[in-house]
């Protein structure tokens, strides 16, 4: 079996490099000498929205696209004497400056999309109830919780940007965090490496582990929209096997794992029990005064899903509004009481100099 590309760290940021470069393309872009190139972008942006959504088309309009800007960039006087990185980085800058602004248009751009991510994510909630790595015939010498807990924190990050070179470089943390396992394994364990046979097995356990949001469409989403010259090497390898993995979860039965084929079926409908009792405690439980519910008062951290969150976010909502509207009222009755008396009848209240609380924000985001 092929081994995994070897990795010198265990991360690579995400925002860092990827903002120089995206701020770089940005203060070029508001050169007057790029007025044509600024035309030609936005002409594309809006011409995009008017068409009826079609993943592959619209991949391909992409592509296209890049390609067609990458000639322009070359022959352009601003990039004149420009190396082959610097025009590599404004190619960066271009994709992510164009996905950003495309991204509700192209991001699970079809109702497929919401379907099977959805049909994903149900399928990791229940194998999450039972799968252990023994299931996957992982090696005991592999079996390392925090390296785990970190591959799964990366992989877990997907959501969190836009641009598919970021997206990707989540995947590939990820990966590179089971491959520098599988590394430290063979050299301090005496693990003889298996290459491919080793490595899917963890990433696919990391997978379910993390039940990544809307897994399907991030992977389509990349494989449409990230530029093609990148998706070659050490990128490709990675992303092939997310979605190899990805395929074996989504077709994962008793005869994948080793496992009895009944006591499987058995195990998925406990899991199924499972998820369908928490979901009636949950309309079920004792409403506080106020109208919102809260039925993980006594749940353990180990008893929750990905499929809590969401719950869990409108609760934490529910009671911030309330302890700000609490605090408010509390604040009000105590400066209340530091009114002093003047001698004339009048009274001074003693309050917060105007603007000693206010945030200036300098920091310039992803």
């Amino acid at each position: 079996m092929e081994a995994a590309p070897s990795s010198s760290s265990t991360s690579t940021s995400t925002s860092t490099g990827g903002s120089v470069t995206f701020y770089d393309f940005l203060d070029r872009m508001r050169n007057p000498a790029s007025l044509d190139l600024v035309r030609s972008i936005k002409s594309f942006i809006v011409s995009f929205s008017f068409y009826t959504p079609n993943p592959d088309n619209d991949g391909k309009k992409v592509q296209d696209f890049y390609l067609s800007m990458e000639a322009a960039i070359r022959e352009h006087p601003l990039w004149a004497a420009a190396t082959f990185e610097e025009l590599d980085s404004a190619m960066e800058g271009l994709e992510k400056y164009v996905m950003t602004k495309l991204f509700s248009r192209t991001f699970a751009s079809v109702p497929e999309d919401a379907k099977i991510d959805r049909e994903v994510s149900e399928k990791i909630c229940l194998l999450q109830n039972f799968l252990k790595p023994e299931h996957l015939d992982i090696p005991a010498v592999l079996h390392n919780e925090a390296s785990w807990l970190l591959a799964e924190k990366e992989l877990q990050k997907i959501n969190t940007f836009k641009a598919p070179r970021e997206k990707l470089l989540c995947i590939m943390n990820c990966c590179r965090v089971i491959n520098n396992l599988l590394l430290n394994a063979s050299m301090s364990e005496n693990h003889a490496l298996a290459g491919l046979d080793d490595f899917l097995p963890v990433l696919i356990y990391v997978t379910i582990k993390a039940n990544p949001p809307q897994l399907h469409s991030n992977l389509k989403f990349i494989q449409l929209y990230r530029r093609q010259a990148k998706l070659v090497s050490e990128a490709a390898y990675y992303f092939t096997n997310l979605v190899s993995a990805k395929t074996f979860i989504v077709d994962l039965n008793g005869k994948s794992l080793s496992m009895d084929e009944i006591k499987f079926e058995e195990s998925m409908q406990a899991a199924r029990l499972t998820q369908t009792n928490r979901a009636t405690q949950i309309e079920a439980s004792p409403t506080l005064q106020g109208g919102s519910s809260y039925p993980y008062m006594d749940a353990e951290a180990g008893e929750l899903t990905v499929g809590d969150v969401e719950r869990l976010l409108s609760l934490y909502k529910d009671v911030v509004t309330k302890y700000t509207s609490l605090y408010k009222v509390v604040r009000h009755l105590s400066m209340s009481k530091t009114e002093i008396p003047h001698s004339e009848g009048t009274s001074f209240l003693l309050t917060q100099p105007e603007g000693t609380n206010t945030k200036i924000d300098h920091q310039r985001g992803n």
